[in-house]
C-alpha cells in the first residue's frame, strides 16, 4: 500500500481545496408572478408559485 513519505503541508493541502470555494453567491431571478427576487427553479417563498403554477401554500 502506497504511504507518503512526509506529511503534506498546510499551504499544498489548502491550494489543493482551494478549488472546492465558491466564488460568487447564487444569482437571483425575479418570480414572474409576484415580481419578488427568487432563486431559479425553486419555489418562490413570497407567493407559492413555480411555472405559472400554485404549488405550495404561503399563509399571507
Amino acid at each position: 500500500m502506497a504511504v507518503p513519505k512526509r506529511k503534506t503541508s498546510q499551504a499544498k493541502s489548502r491550494q489543493r481545496r482551494s478549488a472546492n470555494f465558491k466564488l460568487s453567491a447564487p444569482t437571483l431571478g425575479k418570480c414572474p408572478n409576484c415580481n419578488e427576487p427568487k432563486l431559479a427553479h425553486r419555489v418562490c417563498g413570497n407567493c407559492g408559485y413555480y411555472n405559472g403554477k400554485q404549488v405550495i401554500d404561503v399563509a399571507e
